[in-house]
């Protein structure tokens, strides 16, 4: 059995990462990310990733309000992002947030 390699994260990535987790919306998009593969008969984008609109329909945000989040998270490398026409879809990097949670482990 193999270890998938965790990213080590710097201090500067790591305050990133933990000053966009401070906010309760981002927290809960990143729910929503980590769980997309769990949505039955979704065909609107790859297994592991969700359009912003469909984020703003279960949030009930608005539009900019997403994509300013998106940008935080991306910016922290918690998220990446493909375009596809006039859609962005999203995917949670889980191998990032498990570094964050160990970084946080050992404080």
């Amino acid at each position: 059995m193999t270890t998938a390699t965790r990213p080590a994260l710097s201090e500067a990535q790591l305050d990133a990462a933990l000053k966009a987790l401070a906010s309760a919306q981002r927290r809960e998009i990143l729910r929503i990310l980590v769980a997309s593969t769990d949505i039955p008969g979704k065909t609107c984008c790859a297994e592991d990733e969700m359009c912003g609109c469909t984020l703003a329909e279960r949030l009930g945000l608005a539009a900019s309000t997403i994509s300013h989040h998106m940008s935080v998270l991306r910016a922290a490398g918690l998220i990446t992002s493909r375009k596809d026409g006039t859609w962005v879809y999203y995917t949670a990097r889980t191998d990032v947030l498990s570094s964050v949670a160990e970084a946080v482990q050992v404080l």
